[in-house]
């Protein structure tokens, strides 16, 4: 594929002026009225810090302007990620997961100020109703969110909507126990809970399957691409599954980028009939990279650079939505320079055969 830078990147969510400057992990959509909301964790000191709050961004004019982040997701905890699904005509549901204190007191040990605020919560809170994967949900399109809710499974972009009207998340099990996690596949319900229809297969024994995320096409497929590592760092890569049965049953993973090809993976289908997979490459020239099928992800056209020579392979996590006008903005994280602040950037592009 041909892609085509058509607005240079841009920050679009950060905080400058203030000591909680990290932002990162985001996804985006379009909701039902029409307008662009994007999701993050932000607010924070760092990677891993007991600060980390989920923030929401709206865009009314198609991605040229943003509004302030807004927080809608803030527990005790590190509130990592932020996943967004819009389902009927006016639910949104945003994801996210926390770690517990005594994890994020192993990147605490040079600040008293982190370590003062975990002695804090660890005195005053019960970490464990908040422990885990999180999201909150929105019955009127957005507008405002309900309290957290606790979830079995998690993963960075959250969950899609089928064409029948069914919420529908693949992730990771949650667990806080040091056992291997798994991916399941299960229905999310208005309410915020969730019934199990299956699990999708480990790729192999020394291998993590972890961050999928899942897309229906308009043949029934539900397509999930899926990020596999390993402790050794010999593997960043994404695996695909796919589902004939909306889910019931699923592929054993394959893979479709080299060891260390890139990953997380973020879907979309565009308008074309083109799926498009976006992912974030951490080996030199560090950047997001794509891939394109035109045959239902049955082969894939890998490897196109989209964006190169960023600052950090602290970056990535990228997720797309298509433009009225048929272009794509997808947004990410990145540092805008060596050394400085992690933020939310976004860049509109295209692409021709």
């Amino acid at each position: 594929m041909n892609i085509r830078i058509l607005e240079a990147p841009k920050t679009i969510c950060s905080n400058p002026h203030g000591m909680h400057r990290y932002f990162a992990w985001p996804s985006v959509t379009r909701l039902q009225d029409g307008s662009l909301a994007a999701v993050a964790s932000g607010f924070r000191l760092a990677h891993v810090c007991p600060f980390g709050k989920v923030v929401l961004f709206r865009s009314y004019d198609e991605g040229r302007s943003w509004t302030a982040p807004e927080v809608i997701l803030d527990t005790p905890l590190d509130d990592r990620d932020g996943g967004i699904c819009t389902f009927g005509e006016s639910g949104v549901v945003v994801t996210s997961f926390n770690n517990d204190p005594s994890f994020q007191r192993r990147f605490a040990k040079d600040s008293p100020y982190r370590t003062a605020y975990l002695d804090a919560v660890e005195a005053t809170e019960n970490c464990r109703d908040y422990l885990g994967s999180t999201m909150v949900i929105s019955h009127d399109g957005g507008k405002t969110f309900g309290d957290p809710i606790l979830c079995p499974i998690s993963s960075p972009h959250g969950p899609c909507t089928l064409a029948d009207g069914t919420v529908l998340y693949v992730g990771r099990l949650f667990h806080d126990d040091g056992s291997q996690p798994h991916l399941e596949c299960r229905v999310l319900h208005p309410d915020g809970s969730t019934s199990l229809r299956s699990r999708i297969a480990d790729v192999g024994e020394h291998l993590l399957s972890c961050e999928p995320h899942a897309i229906q096409l308009p043949s029934g497929r539900i397509v999930v691409h899926i990020r596999v590592q390993d402790d050794q760092k010999k593997h960043f890569t994404v695996y695909q599954s796919v589902s004939d049965d909306l889910g019931y049953t699923f592929t054993a993973p394959v893979p479709l980028l080299a060891d260390k090809g890139g990953s997380p993976p973020h879907l979309l289908l565009h308008s074309s009939g083109v799926l498009v997979s976006v992912y974030g490459y951490r080996e030199k020239p560090y950047g997001i990279r794509a891939m394109f099928s035109r045959d239902g992800g049955e082969t894939w056209d890998t490897d196109n650079v989209l964006l190169s020579e960023e600052p950090s392979a602290d970056l990535g996590y990228p997720a797309s939505v298509e433009l009225l006008d048929g272009r794509i903005l997808t947004v990410f994280y990145t540092r805008e320079r060596a050394g400085g602040d992690s933020v939310i950037r976004q860049v509109v592009w295209s692409f021709t055969p």
